[in-house]
């Protein structure tokens, strides 16, 4: 890493290589880190594994998304921590240990991209890198209280970087400010394709959270509200959530195991209890499973699409609470996951982007607020964001 002092244990402990950029460009004056999946040429790139460090080359090629920053005039600073093979929700990686949460210490900071929500929330770099497969920028944004943007699917290019489910990885980014979210999503996403003129509020996703979390939502509700004018209720599910989250499951275990299996076969490494289980789940996944998820996928999807057409966006919980303290059981931990996971699937499932804002605190740890869009309306959610932030 190239900064003296990481008191958030943020970074990985890399030696400093210098890594040149543009000398100038729209994000001269910007630093940022970079989640440990992506190459980034001079350094390993460990995954969250040491095995997968040990096994790493010292990448030659930086990945495209990364080189698009470096040729806008950021600072790259380090690579940061992420969970083990970007499979968690929390962040408290068994071989490394887990990056503070600057917002609320005693907490998880989220994963998997949890030294790059650390990182930003910490004030060590202005932005950073992450990936979002299963809600691995949106929940750590939330539990940090920051910024987070999970993009439209395939907007941002995915090379050199270690996939997980390809069909629901994205690439993310985080910030303190709404401002500098939309500079770097200036530099990383393609051209507007679509404008939000119209709300909707998911009522049957606010319907699960408990009244002291509704109350603490509601202030940055209602501003949103007074940007873009009266939320009309709806409801994401059409069916039973339990039948999405299955789905999702199954297609995402399938697709890690397909990549990473025989590695585990193989290699047989030492995984952290949770990510070993998870692989053990996986194996077990079967063909009629997998093609049945993604006709169950394919419909929501289109629902989703259909709902958000025509200048859309939907505010929604990012998750059900703030996040979990680190001295939580593993039961504990679990139940949180799969709670988690009924409002982090829909924008993953159908390939959407979804935008995190900070929004309250509840028992002194933060939590964040949502807007969800059509595909193509990256741009218009962070021109949304700018306006709700100024409107504070």
């Amino acid at each position: 890493m190239l900064i003296d002092h990481d008191p958030c244990r943020a970074f990985m402990p890399y030696p400093a290589v210098a890594v040149e950029g543009a000398a100038d460009g729209p994000l001269r004056s910007l630093s940022f880190g970079v989640k440990d999946l992506f190459d980034v040429a001079g350094y390993r790139t460990a995954c969250g594994n040491p095995v997968k460090l040990a096994e790493s080359p010292v990448a030659a090629t930086t990945a495209p998304a990364v080189q698009a920053l470096l040729g806008a005039g950021a600072m790259f600073l380090g690579k940061t921590h992420t969970e083990e093979l970007a499979w968690s929700l929390y962040g408290t990686n068994a071989h490394f240990g887990a990056p503070l949460n600057p917002a609320a210490p005693d907490r998880v900071p989220g994963g998997s991209s949890s030294g790059s929500a650390s990182a930003v929330a910490g004030r060590l770099c202005d932005f950073a890198l992450g990936t979002d497969t299963g809600g691995s920028v949106r929940a750590p944004a939330s539990f940090c209280g920051i910024y987070g943007l999970r993009p439209t699917h395939g907007a941002i290019p995915l090379g050199r970087c270690m996939p997980l489910a390809p069909s629901l990885d994205t690439v993310g980014f985080f910030a303190r400010d709404a401002r500098v979210l939309r500079q770097v999503g200036d530099v990383l996403l393609p051209a507007q394709t679509g404008a939000l003129a119209r709300l909707m509020i998911a009522e049957d996703l606010f319907a699960l959270l408990d009244p002291r979390t509704r109350i603490a939502l509601t202030p940055m509700v209602e501003r949103i509200q007074n940007v873009l004018g009266a939320a009309v209720p709806t409801e994401v599910y059409d069916r039973p959530v339990a039948a999405i989250y299955e789905a999702f499951r199954f297609i995402q275990a399938h697709e890690i195991y397909a990549l990473h299996g025989q590695w585990v076969e193989s290699r047989r490494p030492v995984l952290g209890a949770p990510i070993a289980e998870r692989f053990a789940f996986a194996r077990t996944v079967a063909d009629d499973q997998v093609a049945a998820s993604r006709a169950v996928r394919d419909d929501f999807a289109l629902r989703l699409r259909t709902l958000l057409a025509d200048g859309v966006a939907m505010i929604a919980p990012v998750v059900h609470g703030p996040a979990p303290r680190l001295d939580a059981s593993p039961a504990t931990l679990d139940a949180y996951r799969h709670a988690a996971m009924a409002f982090l699937c829909p924008a993953g499932m159908a390939g959407l982007p979804q935008l995190v804002t900070p929004a309250g605190v509840i028992d002194g740890a933060p939590i964040g607020l949502s807007l969800v869009a059509a595909p193509g309306c990256d741009r218009a959610l962070l021109d949304l964001a700018m306006k709700i932030a100024v409107a504070a």
